[in-house]
């Protein structure tokens, strides 16, 4: 077995990734998909005058539609028929899964296996569209209001702009809705991850160039910029770690004769990582900061009564609500998502089945409570690591006016997608050697 491992990492090289023509194929055709996507957030919504939507985005660029712009990769900002991104889905599938807890029958269907998951993702579906509709009327209604030095956003306002408008951004979120789905089963890691991955990497040389600007002019001192890329460089070693650490919990198998021949008695070990929820709280918080965020900003931006203005106000990036309101969702999803993809119960009873149990602890209940214990304190550093992440660089963006892509949410996304795609690479690249050794074995034992 080991001089397996050593071939398998002596060959992990390029040469290997040559032959693997199903992970080259994958590769192409998930890049092919994000330049699709890509070419989609320059083709503009109908009816829109872009000079005057440049000024107003300008204009708020650095406060909450700063933020729902960079998740759309830019598509906002030029008002392209992307300009929702793949918020409405994201939104739905937080529904969903806040559902699954909640309801017995929506429950019922994930214990189904997979004709109950392709139920979930059917009903997923179907309130994206329903989001997407009530976010892209929003949308509409908003435009028509916002007012720039030049004039209005909207050429031509009215219920026919409205209607197209609708029809326009739910058509846009469905098609990046299927095209998450199709990077995810024919293409390589996960869709929706890389979409808005590339929507930040895109927009990354414009912010580099911003905040060079701002050294240019004076705004900010040239050791203040060095001090920003170096703080960047820091979180993303900081995340890199965080994303690694997992705790190792022994498990030992009991010996057993068969024959005249002892089997088991060895240990292995069940890695729990420091971070189970991942880069999901983060996304999950953001895109429900966003839907209330936007509307106030849409109807203050139009003068549309106090109350959107002062909510707008109130939930501006740096703000002690917007931060209390981050923080708290961020904490609540890493604790739900992390009950969602790890059962103690459930990793018990496998255990027990198995004859596997850990020294010093009875299997069963004591064994699931054991893994609660653990989880919950893994759960609690993680959840206070993400905040820490996503937080204190707001403050920094608010305080100093640093462009908003070097925030911790951005890093945070781009650090654990780059690593979840490089792991799934690697993963079949180990695949697509054991067929080769596999293959191998079977000829020679042929020939002998």
């Amino acid at each position: 077995m080991a001089s397996v491992a050593e071939q398998l990492a002596a060959n992990l090289n390029f040469g290997v990734f040559a032959k693997a023509t199903e992970l080259k194929r994958r590769i192409w055709f998930a890049l092919g998909c994000l330049i699709v996507y890509r070419i989609g957030t320059y083709i503009p919504l109908p009816g829109i005058d872009p000079e005057v939507m440049a000024q107003i985005f300008q204009q708020q660029a650095g406060g909450i539609m700063g933020m729902f712009n960079m998740f759309a990769g830019g598509a906002l900002e030029r008002m392209s028929i992307f300009a929702l991104g793949i918020m409405p889905y994201i939104s739905a599938s937080i529904i969903m899964q806040l559902m699954t807890a909640i309801s017995p029958t929506i429950e019922q269907l994930k214990k189904e296996g997979e004709s109950g998951r392709k139920k979930i993702n059917q009903y997923t579906r179907y309130l994206t569209v329903l989001l997407a509709t009530f976010q892209g009327w929003g949308l509409a209604v908003g435009l028509e209001a916002m007012q720039g030095p030049s004039g209005s956003a909207v050429i031509d306002p009215g219920l026919f702009f409205r209607f197209v408008t609708v029809v326009t951004i739910v058509g846009g979120s469905v098609f990046l809705m299927w095209l998450g789905e199709q990077i995810t089963a024919r293409g390589i890691g996960n869709g929706i991850s890389l979409i808005i991955f590339v929507g930040i990497i895109a927009q990354l040389p414009s912010a580099i160039a911003s905040l060079l600007e701002l050294g240019r002019t004076g705004a900010i001192s040239p050791l203040f910029i060095i001090f920003v890329f170096l703080l960047g460089v820091a979180v993303i070693a900081f995340i890199v770690f965080m994303e690694r650490a997992q705790r190792r919990i022994l498990v030992q198998y009991p010996k057993r004769q068969q024959g005249n021949r002892m089997f088991g008695g060895e240990s292995s070990h069940l890695p729990l990582k420091l971070n189970t929820s991942g880069v999901i709280p983060a996304i999950f918080a953001s895109s429900l900061l966003l839907l209330p965020a936007t509307i106030g900003s849409f109807a203050g931006a139009g003068g549309a009564g106090g109350f959107f203005a002062g909510m707008s106000a109130l939930m501006g990036r740096g703000q002690p609500l917007f931060l209390l309101f981050y923080v708290g969702l961020i904490v609540f999803f890493a604790f739900f998502y992390t009950s969602v993809v790890f059962n103690p119960k459930e990793t018990a009873d496998n255990l027990r089945k198995h004859g596997g149990f850990i020294p010093g602890i009875r299997p069963g209940q004591r064994t699931a409570d054991y893994f609660d214990y653990v989880l919950t304190r893994l759960t609690t550093v993680g959840a206070a690591y993400l905040a820490a992440v996503c937080i204190l660089p707001e403050i920094l963006i608010s305080q100093y006016a640093v462009p908003f892509y070097f925030g911790g949410t951005s890093l945070l996304i781009v650090v654990s997608v780059t690593m979840d795609t490089v792991s799934q690479i690697q993963s079949h690249l180990i695949a697509h050697q054991y067929e080769g050794l596999i293959k191998k074995a079977r000829l020679r034992g042929r020939r002998g």
